[in-house]
């Protein structure tokens, strides 16, 4: 309480207590029990004054008090109303009410910590990796071997011919040869604290889902480009037979990438496969899109029809595996084949190096696989550029 009004009060209490106590003499000394009139009015006058004085204490001491504290916008707004805000609009005589809140209040200015708490959406989010892997296009086998071996012809002449009656009969020769592919190891690690791994929620299931994924972005460059050299396996690209215009040599004006995969069609055809897939680069399919006639009309409409892209009837897969200005053309269900000795795995261990003593996991994500491409004509190793240059008109 405010010493000087404290000392107001007293004051006024100590007149009102000698008057009363005056009041109380005369009292005393009248036969009726009456005080007089003028004092007693003066008494009334006194208290009422005290009363009045001591109210508007009570309502300076309650402004003070709550002015000193730190008010939310709700808790303001609720203030205001309380004290009569809109009681315009409830007692019908306005139709608008407005009122001031003192201070400016922010998020930032006066919120401390973790004041509004925050929707925690489960889970990590990560860019996708690629929709379709490799090995979901080519044959898959198990072995539990080191090394798969296979058997392919790598000569044959063909003695075969009309004769007449008696005429001696012409040999054919063929040459079969053993051909080896290595298992191979693909495979990283990660290594994390005990305490990361307990804490964070889904970690463990993150890591489980997303290492795999990583891992196979490897080996889908290895199935394509791997070139045949220990420790890489030895892939399509590197095998295949290259493009050939043949006919088609020097024999198209303005070519484009699509009259390339037309003629690598025809190569194929006259090696007696039929392909299966075309894989190629995202950038290089969208260049095809925007093919354009002389009437600067789109040629999609032409040659594309349905959700899968197609081109002359060929599925077409898009996958960055396949380097831009790249494409892969081929029967890879009869060419090719994934061996899997080891599939990929995840696996967690405290017993690696000096795991145990610094409180360490390990994740190791490995496989082993082995890789062999039967026949080298049954894909094609072409580059658009390359080939481009090679169709067109001198």
């Amino acid at each position: 309480m405010n010493e000087e009004v404290k000392n107001q009060l007293d004051q006024l209490g100590d007149v009102i207590d000698a008057k009363l106590e005056k009041a109380y003499g005369q009292a005393v000394e009248s036969a009726t029990g009456k005080a007089d009139e003028a004092l007693k009015n003066e008494i009334d006058n006194l208290t009422k004054n005290f009363n009045e004085r001591f109210d508007a204490f009570e309502v300076a001491n309650k402004k003070q008090a709550e002015a000193g504290k730190n008010l939310t916008f709700k808790g303001a707004l609720n203030q205001a109303i309380k004290d009569g805000a809109i009681d315009g609009i409830v007692k019908g005589s306005s139709r608008s009410a407005s009122f001031e809140v003192k201070a400016d209040m922010t998020v930032a200015a006066d919120f401390t910590g973790d004041v509004i708490p925050a929707d925690r959406v489960p889970g990590y989010k990560f860019d996708p990796t690629r929709a379709v892997h490799i090995r979901q296009l080519i044959p898959n086998g198990s072995t539990s071997s080191d090394v798969v071996r296979y058997v392919k012809e790598s000569g044959y002449t063909d003695g075969g011919a009309a004769k007449a009656e008696g005429a001696t009969l012409g040999q054919s020769d063929f040459d079969m040869t053993a051909t080896d592919a290595n298992v191979r190891k693909i495979g990283t690690y990660f290594r994390i604290s005990e305490e990361m791994l307990a804490d964070t929620p889904q970690l463990t299931s993150y890591l489980a889902a997303r290492a795999p994924e990583k891992l196979l972005s490897v080996e889908d460059d290895q199935i394509l480009n791997g070139n045949g050299t220990a420790p890489n396996l030895s892939g399509i690209i590197t095998d295949a037979a290259d493009f050939a215009a043949g006919g088609f040599a020097n024999a198209i004006e303005s070519a484009n990438e699509f009259d390339v995969l037309t003629a690598a069609l025809n190569q194929l055809a006259l090696a007696n496969y039929t392909a299966d897939y075309i894989m190629i680069n995202p950038t290089d399919f969208h260049k095809i899109l925007l093919l354009k006639s002389s009437q600067n009309e789109y040629l999609v409409k032409d040659w594309n029809q349905g959700l899968q892209p197609r081109i002359n009837g060929v599925p077409v897969v898009l996958s960055t595996a396949v380097t831009s200005d790249k494409y892969v053309l081929g029967n890879f269900g009869m060419g090719t084949q994934l061996w899997i000795r080891d599939n990929v795995g995840v696996e967690f261990s405290k017993f690696d190096g000096t795991n145990f003593r610094d409180g360490f996991v390990t994740v190791r994500v490995q496989e082993r696989v082995a890789l062999t491409n039967y026949l080298p004509n049954v894909a094609i190793n072409p580059t658009f550029s390359v080939d481009k240059a090679a169709l067109e008109t001198p």
